[in-house]
């Protein structure tokens, strides 16, 4: 009996356990920002980007779902060239970038402060793979503001490529601007 108790609470202890592990991989909203209306002309909205709307409230997120060797995510488009819809020049190097040039802004928690910055990953997606360089943040924690061209906060699964990756998958324009794809570092 003594041992059957023993085992029933190890058992216990061990399922506890994995649902805390679980639980803490877990990448839930930090906080919310309220939309607010962007003054006429201010929100670019090239590529199908959507503007912040005013009272709205948009999730914030400081984390990115946990990495495997084939994380899932959303590749969404976006351009690195001046004027473009990205905003300002890249949070890596300070540069625009053609948008013949196969490169990536990851979520905040990818991006993990600039870690990757400079650095290729493999994306995988429309039975394709391309190779990208990271150049940029999409935040995920701030937005609806001049400095994120009143663009809400980026969902905290995201991929956003350039033109050059789009034709890299082979995916025909007019389907051009959001894909269930997996990615890893290259």
């Amino acid at each position: 009996m003594t041992s059957f108790f023993a085992k029933g609470s190890t058992l216990v202890i061990l399922l506890l356990a994995i649902c805390l592990v679980s639980e803490a991989q877990q990448c839930r909203p930090s906080g919310r920002i309220r939309g607010r209306k962007p003054p006429p002309g201010q929100c670019n909205q090239e590529d199908d980007s959507d503007c912040c709307k005013a009272g709205k409230m948009y999730p914030t997120y400081t984390c990115s779902p946990p990495m495997s060797g084939n994380t899932q995510a959303y590749l969404t488009l976006n351009s690195f060239e001046a004027g473009g819809d990205g905003g300002g020049p890249s949070e890596c190097d300070g540069k625009y970038h053609n948008d013949n040039t196969p490169v990536v802004a990851l979520s905040t928690g990818w991006y993990n402060g600039g870690s990757r910055c400079l650095n290729n990953i493999r994306i995988n997606g429309n039975g394709r793979s391309v190779v990208a360089m990271v150049v940029d943040e999409c935040d995920s924690t701030e937005g609806c503001d001049a400095d994120h061209d009143y663009q809400p906060p980026c969902p905290n699964n995201i991929v956003d490529a350039s033109k050059a990756v789009w034709k890299a998958l082979g995916v025909s324009e007019d389907n051009w601007g959001g894909l269930d794809i997996t990615w890893s570092d290259a």
